[in-house]
């Protein structure tokens, strides 16, 4: 095992290991380590940690020191010695019609040497461009020609997925993506689709290549001849992340499909057999797949219930009135009370009173018809006003003719004054 901090140069590069030359360096210090160009300023991502001797690429280099205020400022004049010569760089470029795009410059941290990263179709003579920047800067001049993912990566920006570029943001070396990957995931084959902001295949579609992988093995592919539950047929669509595929059956039309998962179907051997051949029957002895059922998936964006449920109106009867509710509550708490007698004796106590009260209210009720035997004033007038006949016009009735109504004379008050004909 080797002791190593793990070091970052830019925000896109790889971080690359170096001896700590036994000083304690914590993640986010700044350092000054030796490399191939010279002294160079970077950013400690690993503090010390040890790695297997197999991770390390031999020489070691070694960690000067510990970056101090002095070397910041360095860094600092060094940024703005970049923006000054990218600017010039252009210039220069459309002064000598070179076809290339400038990309980005860097300055060493000994000032000694300026590098400029620039992207072109095809090879570029700028040897009298080297001369021109070397009169001018006084320095090592370097032109390096990179690619559109390395642009990208340099500069940065947004993909389609709507997050930063991982090449910018975490990965270190780019791997080889291939239009396979895409056929496995099932993406659409169009270039604007699976293709980046550098005109390259997405990186991404790497990252679950090997899980597809594995998926593909367990599910037959588009047109092979399977057998199902319900028959014979062929594989028209398959869903590899749910194991799910649809079959068109035999003879059952060219618009009718059924769905299955991939462990209710057997794929046939060879294909579909031949005229005359009779077809193989492979899941006869195979059990059938136990499934736990399905629960229904809540909505995620259904609105939340603001009132609590009414879980009385589901026992109570629609049209029952109120009075027999109470009656019934009344008539149930003696049954509740029965547990304990003391509060029994004083149910039936209060019932006894209570009945005693209604025997005295009706013992009054049928005493007031007798006030008249007992010649009380005003008691015969009340009884002949409660019985008072019902007038003659309502009694008489039209003979039996084409009407139904009741005759009803013009003036009733005058027959009632009228005295009766003699």
């Amino acid at each position: 095992m080797t002791e190593v901090i793990g070091v970052k140069f830019n925000n896109g590069g790889k971080h690359y290991y170096f001896s700590p030359n036994g000083v304690t360096v914590r993640a986010g210090d700044s350092v000054i380590v030796e490399t191939s160009r010279g002294l160079e300023l970077g950013t400690c991502v690993q503090g010390n940690h040890e790695v297997p001797d197999e991770a390390v690429v031999q020489p070691l280099r070694e960690l000067a020191r510990l970056a101090t205020k002095d070397d910041l400022r360095v860094a600092e004049i060094n940024k703005k010695r970049e923006a000054e010569a990218f600017e010039i760089c252009k210039q220069k470029i459309e002064e000598h019609g070179l076809d290339m795009k400038l990309v980005d410059v860097e300055c060493s941290f000994e000032g000694n040497k300026i590098l400029f990263f620039f992207t072109s179709d095809g090879r570029v003579d700028f040897r009298e461009l080297v001369k021109d920047l070397a009169s001018v800067f006084r320095s090592r001049i370097e032109l390096r020609q990179i690619g559109v993912r390395d642009e990208a990566k340099m500069l940065g920006g947004i993909g389609i997925c709507g997050r930063p570029f991982c090449c910018n943001q975490f990965l270190s070396d780019f791997h080889p993506v291939s239009t396979k990957m895409a056929k496995v995931q099932s993406m659409s084959l169009n270039p604007a689709k699976i293709s980046g902001a550098c005109g390259r295949l997405m990186c991404c579609l790497r990252y679950e290549q090997a899980a597809y992988e594995e998926l593909v093995k367990a599910v037959p592919k588009v047109g092979a001849f399977v057998e199902t539950p319900a028959g014979y047929g062929t594989v028209a669509s398959v869903n590899i992340l749910r194991s799910s595929l649809k079959v068109k059956l035999d003879g059952e039309g060219e618009d009718v499909f059924r769905s299955y998962e991939a462990d209710e179907i057997a794929v046939i051997p060879g294909g579909r057999p031949k005229p005359g051949e009779s077809f193989p029957s492979l899941l006869k002895d195979r059990p059938r797949p136990k499934r736990e059922p399905e629960r229904p998936e809540e909505d995620p964006w259904a609105a939340p219930q603001l009132f609590a449920e009414d879980t009385d109106s589901e026992e109570r009867a629609p049209e029952e009135p109120k009075k027999k509710r109470a009656r019934r509550t009344r008539a149930k708490k003696p049954a509740d009370a029965a547990a304990s007698p003391e509060r029994q004796t004083g149910e039936k106590q209060k019932a006894q009173a209570q009945g005693a009260k209604r025997a005295r209210r009706g013992g009054r009720r049928h005493r007031k018809p007798n006030a008249a035997a007992q010649g009380k004033p005003g008691a015969e007038a009340k009884q002949t006003s409660e019985t008072k006949p019902a007038p003659e016009h309502r009694e008489q009735r039209k003979p039996s003719g084409g009407s139904h109504r009741r005759s009803r004379p013009k003036n009733p008050g005058a027959e009632q004054s009228a005295p009766p004909s003699e």
